[in-house]
């Protein structure tokens, strides 16, 4: 896959990317590729927030608890099946195409902004 369409940057001020902290993770048998249920701490301003990630190759659910990640808050909510997914986790794949989640270096405060 080639380079997108090229953005101004009004535009990717528009992507509300956030950093959160995986606080319940749950199996989700009836999504169709294997995934997770996550529950997302993001802060005080923005709360616990939902989604389905498709990162059971290379994490299981203990790996996953606590972890920081990165994710867009402010799409609109998809149904997943019988989920509603509330954001979008983020992740880049690997050579076999598992998806490896982004997260910062450090630890940083919930709700930070992606910058």
């Amino acid at each position: 896959m080639g380079a997108a369409a090229m953005i101004n940057f009004d535009d990717f001020l528009k992507v509300d990317i956030r950093v959160g902290r995986i606080i319940d993770v749950q199996p989700f048998p009836e999504a169709r590729k294997p995934a997770w249920k996550l529950q997302i701490d993001f802060g005080s301003e923005i709360g616990v927030k939902k989604s389905s990630a498709q990162i059971t190759d290379l994490y299981d659910a203990d790996a996953l608890m606590g972890r920081q990640i990165l994710a867009v808050v402010n799409f609109p909510p998809r149904q997943i099946g019988p989920f509603m997914s509330e954001v979008l986790t983020l992740g880049v794949s690997d050579s076999d195409g598992a998806i490896m989640l982004v997260r910062p270096d450090d630890e940083v405060e919930e709700g930070a902004r992606l910058h």
